[in-house]
């Protein structure tokens, strides 16, 4: 595993124009969006907070992992799978649970790397608050594998490289809006707000904003992200296929 999690680590630096739009991206959105004046303003409907302070950051990190997990790394193994490398590959003795694991390892770095530069872009440039709660961290990475057990899901079913890409961009715009990228989860429908609630992306971007301003996640938003990652993990290994 460690001579195949080398080679692909070597293979995803080459790609560099996936790694530096999925970080490019919420960074200049992060930016941009930010230096909007009113939302330097506090905001009554997000208890008094700045928008900037952990709405606008959090959900640009959760843009970025969605990037990783919905397109790029379907886009990865699909390919993979239409050039018979997985074909190949099926012939040694790596096993499906290897290969999924080392693709998730690679995007998870990647994504680590992502909060880093979004947390002190949003410090230094807009004077957002840091991650003040010690939970953010197993947070991150439980919220994070949950989005990249999707994406696997996403690798496994696609027909093509190409195909890839389109249907996690499908899956991962919807997922975003009930996450609140478009509309605050504060002042979402009662409706939409329990489709959030289930999202894994609603529950995952707000455990973020609690321990971005200090407090403790809360335990059903935890239950339903790694419900997620064991339902779709299990789902990702179920399903793959090498040809």
């Amino acid at each position: 595993m460690t001579k195949i999690l080398a080679i692909e680590t070597k293979l995803h630096l080459r790609d560099g124009w996936s790694l530096l739009f999925s970080l490019g991206l919420p960074l200049m959105l992060l930016l941009v969006i930010g230096n909007i004046p009113d939302l330097s303003k506090p905001d009554p409907n997000l208890g008094g907070q700045r928008f900037v302070d952990t709405q606008l950051p959090a959900t640009m990190l959760l843009l970025g992992l969605a990037t990783l997990a919905f397109n790029v790394l379907p886009g990865v193994l699909a390919t993979y799978r239409k050039q018979g490398v997985l074909r190949r590959m099926s012939t040694t003795p790596v096993s499906p649970a290897s290969m999924l694991a080392v693709q998730l390892i690679i995007n998870l770095v990647v994504g680590i790397v992502l909060a880093a530069v979004l947390i002190a872009a949003a410090r230094l440039a807009l004077g957002s608050s840091v991650p003040a709660h010690l939970a953010f961290v197993p947070v991150f990475v439980l919220g994070t594998a949950a989005l990249m057990a999707i994406g696997l899901v996403i690798a496994a079913v696609a027909p093509s490289g190409k195909a890839a890409p389109l249907i996690g961009t499908v899956v991962m715009f919807p997922m975003l809006f009930v996450a609140g990228m478009w509309i605050p989860r504060e002042v979402m429908p009662p409706v939409l707000r329990t489709i959030s609630d289930y999202s894994v992306a609603g529950p995952f971007v707000q455990a973020l904003r609690d321990t971005w301003a200090g407090h403790a996640p809360q335990l059903p938003h935890l239950a339903v992200v790694t419900a997620g990652l064991v339902v779709f993990g299990a789902l990702a290994v179920r399903l793959f296929r090498w040809e």
